[in-house]
């Protein structure tokens, strides 16, 4: 099984919209950076506002989950980031299995976000600093959690000026995608360098979860 963790989501389960969660409930302080630094904050807020908006809206749980899903696939790289957690086992599957991977690493996504919509009650985010990395930047923040202690967090933001997107989570100094692209290499030397291993594993974790 590969269920110790998940992306974006596993380590802390459903980081992701945990995290984003909160954006709105704190307004986000202008860097004194560069101008895509200011970018970045202005959209992890605004990502956050509109999951806010599903949270505690009305709807039911299959229409809440397609509105986070489609928040997901605008504002997240999960492409990129999929294919980064596979590695060079991106290169040695064929088409079909990449497709069924990409597919898949969606499914678990969304599914492992939209499952603990409901704890996500009496979250804060407060915003802090914000830099320029390479090509990206670096938005910092601090989650609280009643009953939790605090968590540093910092969202990684590829093309910061022009088209925004996510594209990694570091938790207390801990690369997410980094961490499951070691889970996802650890499993397939476990199974063989077996792909179609690591897609019907996805697919079971899916099943579980719908």
């Amino acid at each position: 099984m590969i269920d110790r963790r998940h992306m974006l989501s596993m380590t802390t389960p459903g980081l992701l919209g945990l995290s984003l969660l909160g954006l709105s409930l704190f307004a986000a302080p202008r860097s004194a950076g560069a101008q895509g630094t200011d970018k970045a904050v202005s959209f992890v807020k605004a990502t956050g506002d509109r999951l806010v908006a599903v949270v505690n809206g009305p709807g039911s749980a299959s229409s809440k989950r397609a509105a986070m899903s489609q928040i997901i696939n605008n504002d997240v790289d999960v492409d990129g980031i999929a294919k980064f957690c596979l590695g060079r086992f991106w290169r040695q599957a064929t088409p079909e299995q990449q497709k069924q991977y990409l597919t898949l690493f969606h499914e678990v996504l969304v599914t492992s976000i939209t499952s603990k919509l409901g704890e996500y009650q009496g979250v804060k985010f407060i915003i802090g600093r914000s830099k320029p990395q390479d090509e990206a930047a670096v938005v910092s923040t601090t989650v609280e959690r009643p009953n939790n202690a605090p968590t540093a967090v910092d969202w990684i933001i590829a093309d910061p000026s022009s088209s925004p997107k996510i594209i990694d989570v570091v938790a207390e100094g801990t690369s997410l995608r980094l961490t499951q692209r070691q889970d996802y290499g650890s499993y397939l030397t476990r199974n063989n360098n077996d792909i179609n291993a690591l897609i019907a594993a996805m697919k079971n974790q899916v099943s579980q979860s719908g």
